[in-house]
């Protein structure tokens, strides 16, 4: 079967990725990191709508999430060092455990969190099915 995964250097690098989007996000939350610049916006729906328009704006909550995803996709996405067949076997049974226990967490939350709480829930959410994957993984993986 044809594997689609990255060579095992970009491990690395996603780990680095990774290790840095969640330092600018302490960073973000604790001292009120903020990196305001010009943005084209497609659309955006703060006070008022605008539509395919330039602002300014703080960047620093996408820069935080194009780290931490860019960062987990590699991670998830890399072959081992030294890549077996029962890895692939692995990586399903990882992928299916994540998946519900993910998909149990969102049906929770869409229960029990109500209003700007749910849309942390949903950002977390991006996150969080990858590093469940990883977790369960290298758990396999022992």
């Amino acid at each position: 079967m044809k594997n689609f995964l990255f060579p095992y250097q970009f491990k690395f690098v996603g780990l680095i990725l990774f290790v840095f989007g969640c330092i600018l996000s302490i960073v973000y939350i604790w001292f009120n990191f903020q990196l305001r610049m010009p943005v084209f916006a497609i659309y955006s729906a703060f006070v008022e709508k605008k539509i395919f328009t330039i602002f300014k704006t703080n960047v620093a909550d996408e820069l935080i999430l194009i780290l931490l995803i860019s960062g987990l996709v590699l991670l998830v996405c890399t072959r081992e060092k030294n890549e077996e067949q029962i890895h692939e076997i692995k990586r399903l049974k990882a992928f299916y455990r994540a998946f519900f226990l993910n998909s149990g967490l969102l049906l929770l939350s869409t229960l029990f969190v109500y209003g700007s709480g749910f849309f942390s829930v949903l950002i977390f959410n991006l996150i969080s099915f990858p590093v469940l994957y990883l977790l369960f993984f290298y758990f396999y993986k022992k």
